[in-house]
């Protein structure tokens, strides 16, 4: 399949590791000095690696690449936990995948009407970059795509918008990738039934709306959706 990719100029590398570290799926590794991407399967087309490297080696590019391969990324992370000593069975707790369900008693008063709220989060993990793209929670799911500050400066956050929803977040700014790409795959390979996406009334957050309107458009499919802006001073604004 042709997909985007990293490429890495040898020329510019100047062996420092940094891209190395900063990929979490273990694409990159040194080789005689130098930064070489290992495994095209490895490789999430995110770029994570990209703000890492001082020189600029580092590049995306469209070509022929076999996909990448979740389920092989986190073997390998679970091999090599291993061999260090660590016996975590689904290796790293903060990206293992999982529902939460919620006992709720007849006739509770919404959370906000109680001193003690209540987490109407329902699945983890939520960063946009972690969450597996063929998670069950997604079907028949509505979808939130919130920017990471919003769930900060909105005090019924929860209420207003993770009830109901599997949630979503993520800043393209501070993350340094477009989120279009595994949003779409995500609408695209589940029964996605609307899409509610909350940012920021500030201008780089429009890097998240835009991503999920591609993602929308590239899907393919004609899902209902909306965008709410959030003021800094917390109020609902659009």
């Amino acid at each position: 399949m042709k997909r985007r990719i990293i490429e890495i100029d040898r020329e510019k590398c100047n062996g420092c590791g940094a891209c190395a570290a900063a990929c979490h799926e273990g694409a990159i590794a040194m080789v005689d000095g130098k930064a070489k991407l290992m495994r095209d399967d490895y490789c999430d087309g995110l770029g994570d690696c990209l703000p890492a490297c001082p020189t600029g080696a580092i590049a995306f590019v469209e070509r022929e690449a076999a996909a990448y391969d979740e389920k092989a990324v986190l073997e390998n992370r679970q091999r090599k936990m291993r061999k260090e000593g660590m016996t975590l069975p689904c290796g790293c707790p903060g990206t293992q995948s999982k529902s939460i369900r919620r006992a709720e008693c007849a006739g509770e008063e919404p959370s906000y009407m109680n001193t003690k709220p209540v987490s109407r989060l329902s699945q983890w993990p939520v960063q946009i970059k972690l969450v597996p793209v063929n998670a069950p929670y997604f079907d028949g799911a509505k979808l939130l795509i919130a920017a990471d500050c919003t769930a900060y400066a909105c005090a019924a956050f929860h209420e207003e918008f993770i009830r109901g929803r599997i949630t979503l977040v993520g800043c393209p700014k501070l993350d340094g990738v477009d989120y279009s790409e595994k949003l779409t795959e995500i609408i695209r390979n589940n029964d996605i039934k609307s899409v509610t996406v909350v940012r920021m009334e500030v201008p780089c957050c429009g890097g998240l709306e835009n991503a999920a309107k591609t993602a929308l458009q590239n899907s393919g499919k004609f899902i209902p959706w909306q965008v709410v802006t959030i003021s800094t001073d917390g109020r609902i604004v659009d």
